[in-house]
């Protein structure tokens, strides 16, 4: 089984935010696969289904971003799914607005939610696809952070952008599913 992670932030509120970009690539992906994720199980709300004859496991934490890690070990130690079978969508502010990237590991590049999951794991050692969603301009920056930024809709003239980025990263985690992580990151790391 494969669990497939999308970090967000529960609340109508967030649905369309830059933060939930991860939520939308998991419903792109529930779309396509005929999944419900509506099931409550701990600390997530989930949904199993297949991906061809691949059996998944769709996830979007509910305990806001800097405790993802709560819901993503408890998922993968009730399920006894193995750590390379784990991969975690989530925003990323140091991308631009389309581009995405997959990697088999890494930092968490000062992503709370990212942060999060390596504490609970006690590693970097699994799969991420990281969404640009661009960065604040510097005047806001300076002036609210990076917290207000992210939890803004896409602009108007990023909408079609990011509705062809969520289709391309749903693709790519389905490559990582079917095949495996370096043939995802050949092919999608744009």
């Amino acid at each position: 089984m494969f669990l497939i992670v999308g970090l967000g932030n529960p609340g109508a509120q967030y649905a369309s935010t830059r933060h939930n970009v991860g939520w939308m690539v998991l419903d792109e992906l529930a779309r396509r696969h005929n999944i419900e994720i509506i099931r409550k199980l701990g600390d997530a709300k989930i949904g199993v289904g297949e991906f061809g004859e691949h059996r998944v496991l769709l996830a979007k934490p509910q305990t806001f971003m800097n405790l993802s890690g709560r819901a993503v070990g408890a998922l993968l130690h009730f399920h006894k799914i193995e750590r390379a079978n784990l991969i975690v969508i989530t925003d990323d502010l140091n991308l631009p607005v389309g581009k995405i990237r997959l990697r088999a590991a890494g930092s968490g590049g000062g992503h709370n939610g990212l942060a999060s999951i390596e504490k609970t794991l006690g590693t970097r050692d699994y799969a991420r696809l990281r969404i640009g969603v661009g960065e604040p301009p510097e005047r806001e920056r300076r002036e609210r952070g990076t917290a207000d930024y992210v939890l803004k809709p896409f602009s108007a003239d990023e909408r079609q952008l990011i509705e062809d980025t969520i289709a391309r990263a749903a693709d790519g985690i389905e490559t990582f599913v079917r095949e495996d992580v370096g043939a995802a990151m050949n092919r999608y790391n744009s």
